[in-house]
């Protein structure tokens, strides 16, 4: 039957058979990419590229010892999102082109990047920790640089110069930059938290010492850029570096106390502060 087949039904097959072999080719080059990325978690996360410089960052995968099979499933979840957080902060550089003064890339792109890497690294190493020795000296992976293109992307601003804000335009107290008026607020966290086991005592009262040293710094910053910046400065360079420190601070608290008690629930609300007067 098949030899009896006219020699255009021929030329048919053979053409659906070889666009079916391209789609079959395609799909396992796609699926071996993705497995390459899921098990390595090198190639993103060492070099993500981005339209104006590159946001590069130490890989973490290989810096890690043997993970227990107790703890894979967190440690890959974290290592995922550390190329989510690479890939935010290369779509808000991409997305930040002529905003900002001479820090802006550093201030309100690296500087909170690298906190959220603080903070989802120590989960890692927590993961890890509790089942063999806790890895020791990640947070050295955690600073990330802005690589080709950057040298003019950071030149006084993001790329390009800086519109001027309209008169009048606020931001919780920051009129077309930093005026120097009002205080940093922050909810309070010690009050918010359960009864603290013992064992987890000295970790929670070194993070709450540390939640008020961030908003002395921050207040510091704040004195000490009076009349600089856009309309978004102190939000993005002060505000907004301050809830990722202290994003990973509480972070550290509920897992200490959770060790050996219920881990609190909902602190991560209280991360956010306000400019006050």
């Amino acid at each position: 039957m098949s030899r009896a087949l006219p020699k255009y039904h021929k030329r048919r097959i053979a053409m659906i058979g070889g666009a079916s072999a391209v789609v079959l080719s395609g799909a396992l080059i796609a699926g071996s990419a993705l497995a390459g990325e899921t098990s390595k978690n090198n190639a993103a996360q060492a070099s993500t590229k981005a339209a104006a410089g590159t946001i590069s960052c130490p890989a973490v995968a290989p810096s890690l010892p043997a993970v227990p099979a107790s703890a894979k499933a967190e440690v890959d979840r974290n290592l995922a999102l550390l190329n989510t957080q690479i890939a935010e902060a290369n779509k808000r550089l991409r997305e930040t082109v002529g905003q900002g003064g001479p820090n802006f890339v550093q201030n309100a792109i690296l500087g909170p990047l690298k906190d959220k890497r603080v903070a989802t690294i120590n989960r890692i190493a927590t993961a890890i920790g509790r089942t063999a020795a806790r890895p020791q000296g990640l947070d050295s992976l955690a600073p990330c640089t802005l690589g080709a293109g950057g040298a003019t992307n950071n030149a006084g601003g993001n790329a390009a110069p800086p519109a001027a804000p309209a008169a009048g335009q606020a931001n919780g107290g920051n009129t077309g930059g930093n005026t120097g008026a009002g205080t940093i607020s922050c909810p309070d966290v010690a009050s918010r938290l359960p009864a603290v086991p013992a064992s987890a005592k000295a970790e929670v009262d070194r993070n709450l010492a540390l939640l008020n040293t961030q908003i002395a710094e921050a207040n510091k910053r704040l004195r000490e850029t009076v009349g600089q910046g856009g309309p978004n400065f102190v939000q993005n360079a002060i505000l907004g570096p301050l809830a990722s420190k202290r994003t990973a601070a509480i972070d550290r608290i509920a897992i200490s106390i959770g060790r050996t008690a219920a881990k609190p629930q909902g602190l991560a609300s209280l991360a956010s502060c306000t400019l006050t007067k």
